[in-house]
């Protein structure tokens, strides 16, 4: 038994022998990358499939949505749309609305290594923040869509965006509805997606999911809490695992690989804990202050909120001048907290009255304290001084 084996493994060995010698002999010198298909490239394909010249602008709309879709993806969104088009009609003439909803049951091959979707949050959805969203649509929106113009004029799209601002003032809110406007898909990065207890993966993961987001682009990587990953290096709060993630986070957003089509927006609490490595020109370019609703701010809040809650006899001016000082998110929470004192009265309640808002105003206060917000304005201080 002993010399068949020895024997196996002697053939074994010169099999992997010639394997080699006829690697070097046959070398494959030419390497081709067939990439992901582009906007133009998607809208031919779909128009090689779908042939009807009635559906020139939906494949236009749908190859420009369908980001990270490979030559397949787009053949098994053309199948379902004749799936569900045979099922209604019995017809082979594939309409508009069947081609829209195939586009929702595709998942592209490019993401599937990646939690990306595109939300469905809209700025109508979000009281106030003009300004905030002035800001960010000239951060993100305007490279995209006015690319020439801005190249026109000289001007570099910003890489990265940093939203600082009070708990509950809709930071994260206003990134997604950045997101669903822009048609960009959004990926969401938290802590625990990143760190690892084994040595090295951490860095790999933030890499890797970098090198992803290049391929699903255009495409906004979503940071909340940095100051949990971007911490200042040598502080007490930082260690050596943090600081390893912080300089590969550095390379990425700044480094050989440019960021084409992938724009950060970043989400704190803290701006005063992150590393100011993070801070300057080339990585977090705009710093932009989402502060606490004003009285306009809290009236569309609150006039987003009635339109789910049937009321009766209840005046939003005077509850958006009860509520100064309040998050956007309290602000929200004292019409919950309302709702349910009217169920706690009647259980079939029809209608949310004033003295119910009344209840939840006393039971929902400001949390807020005057202390973060002395250091927001310290912060900013600092930065009009340091400019």
């Amino acid at each position: 038994m002993v010399p068949v084996v020895q024997e196996s493994r002697i053939l074994l060995n010169i099999l992997l022998i010639f394997l080699r010698n006829l690697q070097l002999i046959f070398r494959l010198e030419t390497e081709l990358e067939i990439n992901i298909p582009d906007k133009m490239d998607r809208f031919k394909i779909l128009k090689s499939l779908i042939p009807e010249t009635v559906l020139q602008s939906e494949l236009e709309e749908v190859a420009e949505h369908c980001h990270g879709y490979v030559a397949a993806d787009l053949v098994s969104l053309v199948d379902k749309a004749l799936s569900k088009t045979l099922m209604t009609t019995s017809e082979r003439n594939i309409s508009a609305e069947d081609l829209l909803w195939a586009f929702t049951q595709v998942r592209p091959s490019a993401m599937r290594e990646l939690q990306v979707h595109v939300p469905t949050v809209k700025w109508n959805d979000i009281g106030g923040g003009q300004e905030v969203r002035l800001k960010l649509e000239q951060a993100v929106e305007w490279p995209l869509k006015h690319g020439e113009s801005l190249k026109r004029l000289g001007i570099k799209a910003p890489k990265g965006v940093l939203l600082y601002g009070p708990p509950g003032c809709s930071k994260t809110l206003v990134a997604k509805a950045l997101a669903t406007e822009t048609n960009l898909n959004f990926i969401s990065i938290k802590g625990s997606d990143i760190f690892s207890k084994w040595v090295g993966e951490s860095e790999k993961a933030l890499r890797d999911l970098f090198r992803s987001a290049r391929k699903v682009a255009p495409a906004i990587i979503f940071l909340d809490e940095i100051d949990a990953l971007g911490a200042n290096r040598g502080s007490s709060t930082s260690n050596t695992v943090h600081e390893r993630v912080l300089s590969q986070l550095l390379t990425e957003m700044d480094g050989v690989n440019p960021l084409d089509g992938v724009v950060i927006v970043a989400a704190t609490n803290r701006p005063d804990c992150i590393d100011k490595a993070l801070m300057r020109p080339g990585r977090l370019d705009r710093l932009i202050y989402v502060p606490l609703p004003d009285y306009e701010t809290r009236w569309q809040i609150l006039k987003i909120q009635f339109e789910k809650i049937p009321t009766k006899d209840v005046s939003i001016e005077e509850i958006a001048k009860k509520t100064d000082g309040y998050s956007g998110a309290e602000v929200v929470a004292v019409c919950t907290e309302a709702a349910l004192a009217a169920l706690q009265e009647e259980m079939n309640a029809e209608y949310v009255q004033m003295s119910h808002f009344e209840s939840a105003l006393a039971s929902v206060t400001a949390r807020t304290p005057q202390s973060l917000l002395n250091l927001y304005e310290d912060y900013r201080k600092k930065l009009i001084t340091c400019k």
